[in-house]
């Protein structure tokens, strides 16, 4: 069962491992998101694989300890990334 919520599908969604799919994105967000995710204590680990470099799609698995869910570190790490994106645009357009 293929869940899609905008550009990521779900591929796989069990109580401690999530599964899915990132479309149009790459390396970048991938691990930059994955770095945030292995630093939060409730992530066993997170792990991403992009088939072909021109071609793939990035599938992620994050695997999660203590009963937490996958979906819920998983928002938390994007809000973080989009804080810490935001933080490193302002550095930006201040050095400009």
């Amino acid at each position: 069962m293929v869940d899609k919520m905008k550009n990521i599908e779900i591929i796989e969604d069990k109580t401690l491992e999530l599964t899915f799919r990132i479309n149009d994105e790459s390396h970048g967000v991938c691990n930059a998101l994955r770095h945030i995710l292995m630093q939060d204590d409730d992530v066993e680990y997170a792990v991403y694989n992009i088939d072909h470099p021109l071609t793939g799609k990035p599938e992620m698995t994050i695997k999660t300890k203590r009963g937490k869910r996958p979906r819920v570190v998983l928002k938390k790490a994007a809000e973080e990334l989009q804080k810490e994106s935001s933080d490193f645009r302002k550095l930006i357009d201040e050095a400009l």
